[in-house]
């Protein structure tokens, strides 16, 4: 019979004392109590673990829980990773406090499938079994275990073991084992040295799969590490998967440098956070309601922390009601999308509620249109199937995003973001905007941008046809402005690329523009210079040379614009026009007198007056073509190489 190990981890759940650790022993032959202070008080108190081999050479992986209320974090640590769970009641007590607790808590991780075992059978008669078989019956009515199999068994006498093993394998068939698929994340639940191997972190797999030899962080400690090894049930392994209980050996990490709460997940996909926005349900049993801003303890993966519940749109959660919120933790955690989590009054300590994670990395919405918004989207994101419509979500909800920023939005690996948007760009509902940068905008978003982009070439081929385009710099501050810079280029190449407009160098227009005669420009570029060169360097001012070219006002500033663009003129002071052939002449005479260059020495070269040489030395010294030193200037010669 061949071995086979599946990805699936059954959990034990139940009151202390009623016989949990005894029948994990029954069913694998191990026992769960490693501690000495357990095995001295007859309790246990940390998470066992042991494979359990079904009939047909199955491998599956137990967690056994402690019983008792003040062990509810280990409990949590444990329940958070199983599929599905073995609830045990002692035939001599029936269900008792912890029994009701550790089933709401399973129920709010999110178990679907499990079975009843009745232990301590031996310890009664047969009527008072057939109570505690009723009563365990009706009690888990209106539950995930409402119908499930209730088998009576003694792990003293092995009376129905073999029965328990056949219905335990009949679980296994019908559970679904994990999907492998994602980036690796495991909460590590025990941590040691061993000589030789360095590092050992125990846990359960949630996502995903690791290998010896890949490079993981462990979070929130912020630990790069390398595997050295890999076990499952103490064997070596070359992968292991999600659904199993894995232990590697660890390379770059000492036990000093791991708390309690820390993840061992794939590198630069997760992130530490202290607000998580959730999907949040309130226990009928709650024995009262849940106030916005309220203190309670969270319990999340292997974490257990101080966090405040805000309500988005209510003061009050009542007891039995669900709805979006967030989680404002007192300190770092790691948490994974849809990961499950308990709530827990912060005094007394009482399980009230929990839920899933939606989104780890909160932000708080500031106003009620943004706050409206916002939690739109978390109720969308909530009701979402699969990461192709959490995408669109995102890109939707924001209108443009980053594919960086979707990788730890959504937690995924860069070669499944890439696969899914392609398919939503093919379906129509995403715009990549550049294979290099990866953009992605809403189809309504890029159209508003590229409609924007028309209209200012429109506007601009109509003031100006006999200009070639727009410098690219107008577009980027003008329609596009409120885009990030790099975004905003993307965009503008994006637009390119479908044909709709054409860059050429520096310079855009429409695709199907053809620029008039440009004779009529040239020629009152001849007559300008003409007339700066008359006047020299007693520089002309704005409106003196709209007048001797007799052109109207917005004619002369679309006409200036262009000459500015060209770099054929430059203001000066403000108000006067400094040609380029002038000011080609300045910098030659600069050079002349580079060692003597003050305001007197200039106005005599040049013969112009004290009112216009102080205005055009400034406007070198902005220029980066000279520089002040007391009442001289020195000449930048290699400022002016660079400008030749």
């Amino acid at each position: 019979m061949n071995e086979q190990e599946i990805s699936l981890v059954l959990g034990t759940a139940g009151h202390i004392d009623h016989g949990k650790t005894t029948l994990v022993r029954a069913l694998t032959g191990l026992d769960c109590d490693r501690l000495n202070e357990e095995k001295k008080r007859g309790i246990t108190i940390e998470l066992g673990f042991a494979p359990l081999k079904l009939s047909d050479g199955r491998i599956v992986s137990i967690v056994d829980v402690p019983g008792h209320e003040k062990f509810i974090r280990q409990m949590v640590a444990g329940a958070s990773g199983v599929d599905a769970v073995m609830l045990v009641v002692a035939a001599d007590e029936g269900v008792m406090p912890q029994t009701r607790e550790h089933l709401a808590i399973l129920n709010l991780l999110g178990v679907k499938d499990g079975l009843i075992v009745i232990t301590k059978s031996d310890m009664v008669d047969d009527e008072l079994l057939e109570l505690a078989v009723a009563d365990v019956a009706d009690f888990v009515q209106g539950t995930f275990l409402e119908g499930k199999a209730i088998i009576p068994v003694s792990s003293v006498t092995n009376k129905n073991i073999p029965l328990l093993m056949e219905e335990l394998a009949k679980l296994v068939d019908r559970v679904n084992p994990r999907t492998r698929s994602g980036p690796f994340f495991m909460p590590i639940d025990r941590a040691f040295p061993i000589s030789g191997f360095g590092t050992v972190v125990t846990g359960t797999a949630y996502r995903g799969q690791v290998s010896p030899g890949m490079d993981l962080s462990i979070l929130p400690a912020d630990q790069e590490v390398r595997v050295r090894s890999v076990q499952v049930h103490s064997h070596g392994v070359e992968v292991a998967w999600a659904g199993q209980r894995v232990a590697m050996s660890l390379s770059g990490v000492s036990l000093d440098d791991l708390t309690r709460g820390d993840v061992v997940c794939a590198k630069d996909i997760y992130k530490k956070t202290k607000c998580c926005d959730v999907e949040l349900r309130l226990l009928q049993s709650s024995p009262e309601p849940l106030k916005h801003w309220q203190r309670v303890r969270l319990h999340i993966g292997t974490a257990d922390v101080i966090a405040r519940v805000s309500l988005f749109d209510k003061t009050t959660l009542l007891p039995g009601e669900s709805t979006v919120a967030q989680l404002v933790l007192e300190e770092d955690i790691v948490a994974s999308i849809d990961q499950r989590f308990v709530i827990r009054f912060y005094s007394p300590l009482v399980t009230i509620g929990g839920g899933r994670i939606l989104f780890a990395y909160g932000r708080k919405p500031k106003g009620k249109g943004a706050k409206n918004s916002y939690k739109h989207r978390l109720e969308s994101l909530m009701s979402a199937n699969d990461l192709q419509e959490r995408i669109n979500i995102l890109v939707k909800s924001h209108g443009s995003i980053s594919r960086g920023d979707i990788i730890f939005d959504l937690q995924e690996l860069p070669e499944d973001i890439i696969v899914m948007a392609q398919k939503l760009e093919e379906e129509g509902e995403m715009v990549i905007l550049s294979a290099s940068t990866d953009y992605y905008m809403s189809p309504e978003t890029f159209k508003e941008y590229h409609d924007a982009v028309e209209q200012f070439l429109t506007n601009f081929h109509s003031e100006r046809p006999h200009q070639a385009g727009c410098i690219i710099d107008d577009i980027l501050t003008g329609p596009l402005k409120l885009l990030e810079r790099k975004l905003a280029r993307t965009l503008l190449d994006t637009i390119s690329q479908r044909n709709l407009i054409v860059i050429d160098g520096n310079f855009v227009r429409l695709s199907d523009f053809t620029p008039q005669d440009d004779t009529l420009f040239f020629k009152r570029l001849e007559e300008f210079h003409a007339y700066c060169e008359e006047l020299g360097f007693q520089l002309p001012l704005i409106e003196e040379v709209q007048q001797k070219m007799a052109m109207s006002e917005k004619d002369f500033s679309l006409f200036l614009k262009d000459l500015r663009e060209r770099g054929e003129s430059f203001i000066v002071g403000s108000k006067y026009i400094l040609s380029k052939k002038v000011e080609e002449r300045l910098l030659f005479i600069l050079k002349d007198i580079k060692d003597n260059i003050t305001i007197a020495t200039v106005r005599d070269v040049t013969g112009s007056s004290r009112k216009f040489v102080l205005p055009l030395l400034e406007y070198m010294d902005a220029r980066g073509y000279t520089r002040r030193v007391g009442e001289k200037r020195v000449l930048l010669l290699h400022k002016l190489e660079a400008k030749s």
